[in-house]
């Protein structure tokens, strides 16, 4: 894999699970490509392009989740931290409804809420425009060097974040047969990288808590279930990442 929308190759579209949120459910990796490639068409509406930033709740939940995969088959860096998306006048930023009142977008962002219909109507509704688009990957040329994160201070690139977790992958033993539990948020590319890029990138299985677990756990980000040993499964190597 080149960059990060190669993980929704079409050919990768198999009944096998890819992800399970914090309420239990199930998606195949059918469905997650297939809503990924929905939530492209969404931003690319609301007029995301290479190089524009989407700023997105950085809670794990399906839907940050898919507008991360989304931005990044179009080419634009994932910014995990609306506030400060709204600041640099990033052209999208996704949030909770439950925040949408207190979230007030600068000129030329649009802002869409996800969990329920907005109030305003000038808010987008993600899910009402997600289930309604067309579910074929736009086209849109994306470099290994491009970046896929943006963070405070750095930009993490397409082959920084597919490195990392391949790093991940073989420190860990994860395979197809693996579930990788994420217990903190997405601000943290490394936690990107190991509780979503890798299992995702090896046919495994993503176990989103939405960081429900993360303070009884200290530091405990993510985790790793082979199936095997103690029914307490064991800490993923967080990977390091280029400096950019």
């Amino acid at each position: 894999m080149d960059v990060v929308g190669d993980l929704l190759d079409r050919d990768r579209r198999s009944r096998d699970t890819a992800l399970v949120t914090a309420d239990g459910r199930e998606r195949t990796y059918h469905d997650l490509i297939t809503n990924a490639y929905k939530a492209a068409n969404v931003l690319r509406y609301l007029g995301v392009r290479e190089g524009a930033t989407v700023a997105v709740e950085p809670t794990p939940r399906l839907h940050t989740t898919l507008a991360f995969l989304g931005a990044a088959g179009l080419g634009a860096p994932a910014r995990f931290d609306p506030a400060a998306g709204i600041e640099r006048g990033d052209r999208v930023v996704l949030v909770a409804v439950a925040d949408e009142a207190a979230t007030e977008p600068a000129p030329g962002t649009n802002l869409v809420a996800f969990g329920g219909p907005p109030d305003r109507p000038e808010t987008t509704h993600w899910e009402q425009e997600l289930w309604s688009e067309n579910p074929g990957m736009p086209p849109s040329p994306v470099g290994p060097d491009d970046p896929v994160v943006r963070t405070v201070d750095r930009e993490v690139t397409h082959r920084d974040l597919l490195a990392a977790a391949a790093s991940v992958v073989e420190s860990d033993g994860i395979d197809a047969d693996t579930r990788v539990v994420l217990r903190s948020d997405l601000s943290d590319p490394r936690a990107l990288a190991a509780g979503v890029v890798a299992p995702l990138s090896v046919g495994g299985t993503v176990v989103l808590t939405e960081g429900q677990e993360s303070e009884s756990r200290g530091d405990l980000a993510v985790t790793v279930d082979n199936g095997e040993g103690p029914p307490e499964p064991r800490r993923a190597t967080l990977p390091a990442l280029g400096d950019r």
